[in-house]
């Protein structure tokens, strides 16, 4: 099954499960209840929603923590132009010293995605992934400034997905999301496919007044 998602590279996510399980409990990654399932509940899980990213993407995994869904993305489609963004000096450390070790070509921002400067320095990619890291309500108004016009933030979740994004639909069109769509990957792979919350950037974010605004744009026009 590995050798299916990861082809000629699946040596590189051997290595990639080896520092996981000598590592993850230690440096607080993981939970001790996942060493056995870290292939299919973590690996394989995020490596097969490449099939949901165009060739060369641009692409921030936003709260890239252990390095999931990252680190695999980066081992099964090397053409992605990766950026790892997480906010802990402890855990930046620990994708910095993976990537090393795997010689991978990846980028690490310590930093979060409602911060300006990060706003400013990722701006206009073509994908944002995140797993696990916060409801659809404050994960599209972190990531979706992000991308570009038509970028896709894909959202990693479980089987209440369907429910968070009809609740949280009015929150995300205020980010300037469009409507959003679940979808299942690695079908036919995994016992369990993954679940993905697709949601498109199609406006800029909504004002207090109830204007679409582009952050960008509007610190540029303050700046003249």
């Amino acid at each position: 099954m590995a050798r299916v998602v990861f082809g000629e590279r699946v040596e590189l996510a051997e290595r990639f499960a080896e520092l996981l399980q000598e590592h993850g409990i230690r440096r607080g990654l993981i939970g001790p209840r996942e060493l056995d399932r870290l292939w299919e509940r973590h690996l394989l899980n995020s490596a097969v929603i490449a099939e949901l990213l165009p060739p060369q993407s641009r692409v921030v995994d936003v709260g890239s923590g252990a390095g999931l869904p990252g680190i695999p993305l980066a081992i099964a489609r090397p053409d992605l132009t990766l950026t790892l963004l997480e906010p802990m000096a402890r855990r930046v450390t620990w994708l910095q010293e993976v990537i090393t070790e795997l010689a991978l070509t990846v980028e690490v921002v310590r930093g979060r995605a409602e911060e300006g400067p990060v706003r400013e320095r990722l701006a206009d990619q073509d994908v944002v992934t995140a797993r696990a890291v916060a409801p659809m309500e404050r994960l599209a108004k972190w990531s979706l400034p992000l991308l570009r016009q038509d970028g896709l933030l894909l959202a990693m979740k479980g089987e209440s997905a369907a429910d968070e994004l009809e609740r949280d639909a009015a929150a995300i069109a205020a980010a300037g999301g469009g409507r959003g769509e679940v979808k299942s990957c690695g079908v036919g792979v995994l016992e369990v496919p993954t679940t993905v919350v697709v949601v498109e950037r199609v406006a800029a974010a909504r004002t207090s007044s109830g204007r679409r605004r582009d952050t960008r744009r509007a610190r540029k026009e303050r700046g003249r």
